[in-house]
């Protein structure tokens, strides 16, 4: 697992509005990187919607909500506008930037074993550096939890 005050891998990822990004191109400003295994879900629709507290709070200038899944382009589309989402979905089906930031692992349900990935997120500070890493995100005040750590860069 990364661990805080590491460099943030780099990555190269497609938006859900077909843009290619890199989270180099977010220098100067925080990141929060959230993985989570599936839009469309109720689960992923209860973590997502809090941070639309972050850009309430106006930490939108000075921090970027990126989430990432490996579900399609088109999937995320639809999500993003049936929720209204004000933030960044990456699509990242390979699992390649999951993999990079030790995001996938193993998972059970229904007694089942399988490769997928773990909810996790990274706090990445303006400099690129990895301030707090949250694993096992429990969904109930996730977002809460983040925006106190976003302020701590404010003071900074």
């Amino acid at each position: 697992m990364l661990k805080t005050g590491q460099p943030a891998p780099d990555f190269i990822l497609q938006g859900h509005d077909g843009v290619i990004n890199m989270l180099s191109g977010y220098k100067g400003k925080a990141a929060v990187l959230y993985f989570y295994p599936k839009a469309l879900t109720s689960v992923y629709t209860e973590e997502a919607c809090p941070f639309l507290v972050l850009q309430d709070r106006r930490f939108s200038k000075n921090a970027a909500v990126i989430g990432v899944s490996p579900d399609p382009p088109e999937q995320l589309i639809w999500f993003i506008e049936k929720r209204k989402l004000p933030f960044l979905l990456f699509s990242d089906q390979d699992p390649k930037t999951a993999k990079a930031y030790k995001a996938c692992g193993k998972k059970k349900m229904y007694r089942k074993k399988y490769q997928g990935i773990l909810r996790t997120t990274f706090v990445i500070g303006p400099y690129g550096n990895i301030a707090p890493v949250i694993k096992k995100v429990k969904v109930t005040g996730h977002a809460a939890e983040i925006l106190d750590t976003l302020k701590s860069f404010k003071k900074a």
